[in-house]
């Protein structure tokens, strides 16, 4: 299974991608949850001590190629042996894998950035389940960062704003390479709020997570949810999005 979670900054992708990642490893799947987002998010969600570091900039090396500069993994080095060299084993057996955070106006991920990228083009699909957090919006998330991907989720609460973000990913999906494009409704209170998640974007409701405070509060506490409150509507809510996801994979 390759999914990877994309929204509207602030839809509650991180909590979901990183919980998803969790409940999917406790299957028994040899999950990597990949946070792509330079901004921090995915390993408060995870468990995972906040870590700044990613890919080393010695894993990649520069060449030359038809009077470019291009990058790849250095010599010897297997996407599978980047990430079971440099991802954090996280709660469950996750392993947590990231582009490096953001470190002042001038910090430069050039080598990060595409050594990330070589790491997941040469990680072997039967091998990982994959779950990502890609960066808020809409730049490019079919192409670069979620180009891995069998499955989009697009996370949307059922605000103006967000749900403007996901009709924008949905257009984009019409001429982007995922198989599968579905949405999630966020932080819903009624029945109606899904509903309208699901009309306004257009896209097929994979699942519906109700606005839940026990959220907030393992937020402000820097807990995982899933920690937190492992038996509340969130945590639930994600099982169902694993459960629903397993069946079409073995189905396939």
């Amino acid at each position: 299974m390759r999914v990877a979670f994309v929204g509207k900054g602030g839809a509650g992708k991180s909590s979901l991608a990183g919980t998803f990642a969790r409940v999917l490893a406790a299957t028994g799947r040899r999950v990597v949850a990949l946070d792509s987002d330079p901004m921090p998010g995915m390993a408060f969600s995870l468990g995972v001590a906040q870590i700044d570091a990613g890919l080393p900039d010695d894993a990649v090396e520069e060449f030359e190629e038809t009077g470019r500069r291009r990058y790849r993994l250095r010599e010897g080095l297997t996407g599978t042996g980047a990430i079971e060299r440099y991802a954090v084993r996280g709660p469950d057996g996750v392993h947590f894998f990231q582009l490096g955070k953001a470190r002042g106006a001038r910090w430069d991920n050039t080598r990060q950035h595409f050594g990330f990228q070589r790491v997941l083009d040469d990680l072997p699909g039967e091998d990982w389940s994959v779950v990502g957090d890609l960066p808020g919006g809409t730049r490019q998330p079919f192409l670069t960062w979620g180009r891995y991907a069998e499955t989009f989720l697009v996370v949307a609460e059922p605000t103006p704003a967000s749900l403007l973000t996901a009709r924008r990913l949905a257009r984009l999906a019409v001429t982007g390479s995922a198989p599968r494009v579905v949405v999630v409704a966020n932080k819903v209170r009624t029945p109606r709020d899904a509903e309208e998640v699901a009309e306004r974007t257009g896209l097929l409701l994979l699942g519906a997570v109700p606005f839940d405070p026990a959220l907030d509060e393992a937020d402000r506490l820097g807990r995982a949810v899933l920690d937190h409150d492992p038996t509340g509507p969130t945590v639930t809510a994600v099982r169902s999005l694993v459960a629903a996801l397993s069946t079409e994979t073995r189905a396939r």
